[in-house]
């Protein structure tokens, strides 16, 4: 609280400053043919002021001395202009482009999709509702450069250019989603994508804000629930869908209102599902028999979200704050079990067991309160343009029941602060900032394969850009301290054929420090309107978490024993031994090409992924049995589980991503994307493991009045590039459709929509996914629901 304290009081020392006298600036919106642009966004760069065009195209909004304008209006690109106090009769022209624009919050310094040197993607509006899944992997896998890990339909990952874990940065407006996700692919993500306003992915430079670590990139979920813009009237949302292949419901809705600069929010989440239906498909048990399913057992969902959020809203001074709840009950898929010796029972007492054994279910309970504080502060003077505060607090709790008792239970407790000055120097206009976290995280019951830590973070960070022409420079550069501090327990077993097994356990203090140096550096050339091509290099430093160091204990939800980084095996024993734990260091290179104008547009990205030693699982060619610990595979138990730890090797990924479209006519556009990974260890080392199968696919959208119909088809290619001990996986295809009627129903906008996905019943397995063969993707499913706005 110290620390929060002197932050706050710092802030607030800078409302003292002295103030520019408002004036007026006039002007007038129009496009490429000079022809008046009606309700186009006029915004007051850095503060809360904006007013929209009127018929002929002309504005009047008060600035403060050296201001800029920001113009926006959908299917144009953005335009920002300097303006000062005598600016009068400024003309404005916008560029049309059939791609929507929008702004990156994630980018700090304001800029929209376009504009950005870093590669990113943005899911919002009508698109982000449609694709909108319970997971933020399911919801996002359709982009190029993104899959998903699938655990299930109700816990999915990103996985970006390949990467994931803890190189990809899940937030919430700028604030590290602290769940457990990160720990096990086994563990749902907490943030909800069907109350998002947007979703952004970024890659590259920008990262750098959120943490060392997220080399492959950062999601942030943005939403609304602490309002930065003043609200005038009563407006909300509401949702209903049903899913046939899980028989699910969801309903949400969402209210907002306002008055005199106060603000409040409201959302909620309620869905229920029942467990999957699948094409049919085969398992071969640890006998092996074989059997056949038609569905994935253990994959019900019954969640409930509540989120409130309040704020003031002035002229120069926003302040606001959030409370969020998650109560969520989902199945974990491909949970084993010890199989109950039958061998001398009747058959009555063998139906019994069996009986039990069927009712017994493993099923998660996540729990989560999580608050967030925001202040900002709009300054008017020479150089400091923006402070803005952002406080979190969250309190995680992920159980694992087992047979109606709670086996393991996770916990995570996390806060948050990061502090930026947004400012100009010269002709620089950049970011600086402070962002400190502290996780305590800890583990309790069978399934503790990590023990608990505390782990805390400071850092300093600077992103700054200057224009030069048609080119814009960004820099960046990242220092952060790494702290980790845990209790460690080691058991030396002693086995004797005549007595009882004797353990004894020594208690073991672990703290470690890193100091990760991260860098970056960008530009962007915009040749042409529309057009670009943008380059970026950075550095980057990541020391391990918690489960890659410290992990010794079985993970039934993934089927493995995992190992840390800190131990070494010797004599089928493994001892903590954490000596010369060195960081993760990795080299990226981006290029973009970019077109955005006209009738045609695309993005391409090349990336190259140098990593110096890279943290992975690795097979060690053990198992683990219960009885006698870590043994070789040869001659050990059916039910022995394989060894996997965590190791440190160069590797480096390289590959592509691209996303075109062409407006074919006023009312139909057609796309196409796809991406390619290639990921492997250096010195012919060998392949990296689960890493997703190429995509390519194409989209219809075709528009006729109030319908408007989409058409999608992905193909996933077979994945041959494997690991040791690692199977190879078929491709398949998917087609998807979608249809949305407009219904007229006055002052409430109201839609009906029906998706389609996989409309084939196409068989499709997840190679990323550690149960890939227990949990291939969900059949046909028919998806229909009615939306409305008021």
């Amino acid at each position: 609280m110290t620390k929060l304290t002197l932050i706050s009081s710092a802030i607030f020392s800078v409302l003292c400053s002295q103030t520019a006298l408002a004036a007026t600036v006039t002007g007038k919106v129009t496009d490429d043919k000079n022809q008046p642009i009606k309700n186009a966004s006029v915004h007051v760069h850095g503060k809360n002021q904006g007013v929209k065009s009127n018929e002929l195209g002309e504005f009047a909004i008060e600035v403060d001395a050296n201001s800029q304008l920001h113009i926006s209006k959908d299917n144009y690109i953005d335009s920002r202009i300097a303006v000062t106090e005598s600016s009068n009769n400024v003309a404005v022209s916008l560029e049309p482009t059939s791609v929507e624009t929008v702004v990156v919050y994630a980018s700090a310094l304001h800029k929209n999709s376009l504009e950005m040197i870093s590669p990113v993607s943005v899911l919002s509006g009508d698109e982000l509702r449609n694709k909108s899944k319970p997971t933020l992997g399911e919801t996002l896998k359709g982009l190029p450069g993104v899959n998903a890990s699938y655990f299930g339909p109700v816990s999915s990952s990103p996985i970006i250019r390949g990467l994931d874990g803890p190189r990809v940065k899940i937030t919430q407006n700028g604030l590290d989603a602290s769940d457990a996700s990160r720990i096990g692919p086994d563990h749902a993500t907490s943030s909800d994508s069907l109350a998002a306003e947007q979703i952004e992915v970024l890659r590259g430079p920008s990262t750098l804000l959120y943490g060392s670590g997220a080399i492959g990139g950062v999601v942030n979920v943005v939403d609304n629930r602490i309002p930065t813009s003043n609200i005038d009237d009563l407006t909300g949302a509401a949702e209903y869908s049903h899913d046939t292949v899980s028989n699910s419901n969801t309903v949400a809705a969402k209210l907002e209102t306002g008055n005199e600069g106060f603000n409040f929010h409201f959302d909620g989440t309620k869905r229920s599902g029942d467990d999957y239906q699948t094409p049919t498909f085969t398992i071969t048990d640890d006998d092996g028999d074989v059997e056949t399913e038609n569905s994935v057992e253990n994959t019900f969902i019954d969640s409930e979200t509540l989120n409130f959020g309040t704020s003031y809203v002035g002229e120069h001074l926003t302040v606001g704050f959030s409370y969020g709840s998650i109560d969520t009950d989902y199945g974990i898929p491909g949970h084993e079990h010890h199989e109950h010796d039958h061998e001398g029972e009747t058959e009555e007492e063998h139906e019994e067991h069996e009986d039990e054994e069927a009712e017994e279910s493993v099923y998660a309970k996540l729990e989560q309160d999580r608050w967030q504080g925001l202040i900002s502060y709009a300054v008017d003077n020479s150089w400091v343009e923006n402070i803005n505060l952002r406080v979190g607090y969250t309190d995680y709790s992920h159980s694992e029941i087992e047979d109606g008792e709670i086996g393991t239970t996770f916990k995570n407790e996390t806060t948050e602060t990061r502090l930026n000055v947004e400012h100009k120097l010269g002709q620089w206009h950049g970011m600086i900032g402070y962002h400190y976290s502290e996780s305590d995280y800890d583990a309790i019951g069978e399934e503790a394969f990590t023990p608990a830590s505390v782990t805390t973070t400071h850092a300093l960070y600077l992103l700054e850009e200057r224009e030069f022409g048609d080119v814009t420079i960004e820099l960046g550069a990242r220092v952060e301290d790494y702290k980790i501090k845990s209790n460690i327990t080691e058991s030396e077993h002693d086995h004797d054929e005549e007595e009882e097994e004797h353990d004894e356990e020594e208690s073991i203090a672990y703290s470690k420090r890193f100091t990760n140096v991260s860098a970056s550096a960008g530009a962007i050339w915009q040749y042409t309107p529309g057009q670009s091509v943008a380059l970026s290099l950075s550095h980057s430093e990541r020391a391990p978490l918690s489960a890659e160091l410290l992990s010794n204990g079985l993970h039934i939800a993934t089927g493995t024993y995992e190992l840390g980084l800190g131990y070494h095996i010797e004599d089928n024993e493994a001892h903590f031994e954490p000596e010369d734990i060195e960081q993760e260091k990795s080299t990226n290179l981006d290029l973009s090409f970019r077109r955005f104008n006209g009738n045609f547009g695309y993005t391409v990205n090349f990336f190259y992924n140098d990593i110096e030693n890279f943290y992975f699982q690795e097979n060690t060619g053990l198992v683990y049995d219960e009885e006698d610990g870590l043994e070789s595979a040869i001659g050990a138990h059916d039910d022995a589980v394989a060894v996997y730890q965590f190791t440190s090797k160069d590797a480096e990924l390289y590959g592509i991503e691209f996303d075109a479209h062409y407006q074919l006519t006023s009312s139909a556009m057609v796309k196409v994307f796809g991406d390619s990974t290639r990921a492997k260890l250096k010195n012919d080392e060998g392949n990296l493991p689960r890493i997703p199968a190429n995509k390519l696919g194409s989209e219809l959208q075709y528009d006729l009045g109030d319908l408007q119909l989409t058409l999608t088809g992905t193909h996933y290619f077979d994945q041959n590039d494997v690991t040791a001990f690692e199977t190879k996986t078929d491709g398949y295809t998917l087609f998807d459709a979608q249809a949305n009627y407009q219904l007229g129903l006055g002052t409430v906008d109201a839609q009906l929509y029906i998706n389609v996905d996989n409309i084939t019943d196409e068989l499709g397995f997840v190679h990323s996914s550690f149960i890939k063969d227990k949990a291939p993707l969900p059949g046909r499913n028919f998806r229909f629901g009615v939306r409305g706005y008021f």
